[in-house]
């Protein structure tokens, strides 16, 4: 009996180090139809995931989906909470198999190779967060993360991305990403797509940034030169 149980908790350590394993950004590429260059990045945080494909040359938009995962074995199990082009999967869960190595993930059903970016460093805001509060004139304006019209962003160490959505009525508003870095409360973006204006690709946006009780405090310039401050609550 001691032998079984022992065994059992050496399985379930394995699957949690196997999990943890996938943490971080990675990357695989295609060819559009007219020869363009596709890249397709997902990013796995702890308990969410997002996957985004768009054009490297134009740094055209093409589609994003993503929501809650797990991983049991070589089975990738996810709920999805948002699809750029699919609503109607909204809600729905998919589970495949899945090849895990230090630097690559293959998807056995597609043959799909993704080649790791990094695992989850050595950017410090690594995680999903939900956007909970602005502050405004001085006034701080808390947000419920629990109702269904969300913007959540997902960080790896090098990557990040946020995506407007609704869970309720499933639609999308939009979505943006590309690379980042952390350095002395100072974190900057370098915008690789943005689904509402392409024109956005190639910006880089500085900000300040500090993290106090759980919460990044985040101010400076949007993408548009509004200012702006606004708080992130790690996702649960």
């Amino acid at each position: 009996m001691k032998k079984i149980i022992i065994f059992l908790i050496c399985m379930s350590f394995s699957f949690v180090l196997h999990a943890q394993g996938i943490i971080g950004a990675w990357e695989t590429t295609s060819t559009s139809k007219n020869g363009d260059l596709l890249k397709s990045i997902v990013i796995f945080a702890d308990g969410y995931q997002v996957l985004t494909t768009y054009d490297t040359t134009t740094g055209k938009f093409i589609h994003t989906n993503g929501g809650a995962w797990k991983l049991a074995g070589n089975t990738m199990t996810e709920k999805i909470e948002f699809h750029s082009e699919n609503p109607e999967l909204i809600g729905t869960t998919v589970s495949f198999k899945v090849r895990i190595t230090d630097n690559e993930i293959e998807i056995f059903d597609s043959g799909s190779k993704f080649k790791r970016l990094d695992n989850g460093s050595p950017g410090k805001l690594n995680g999903a967060w939900l956007m909970s509060g602005r502050t405004r004139d001085g006034k701080t304006q808390l947000r419920d993360t629990n109702r269904p019209r969300k913007t959540m962003k997902i960080l790896s160490g090098t990557r990040f991305q946020w995506i407007a959505y609704n869970t309720e009525t499933k639609k999308f508003m939009g979505t943006g990403g590309g690379t980042y870095t952390t350095k002395n409360k100072e974190y900057i973006e370098n915008i690789k797509f943005f689904s509402r204006d392409d024109s956005k690709a190639g910006l880089s946006l500085k900000f300040s940034y500090e993290l106090m009780n759980s919460k990044w405090h985040h101010s400076g310039l949007s993408s548009k030169g509004d200012p702006i401050q606004e708080i992130w609550s790690i996702r649960e």
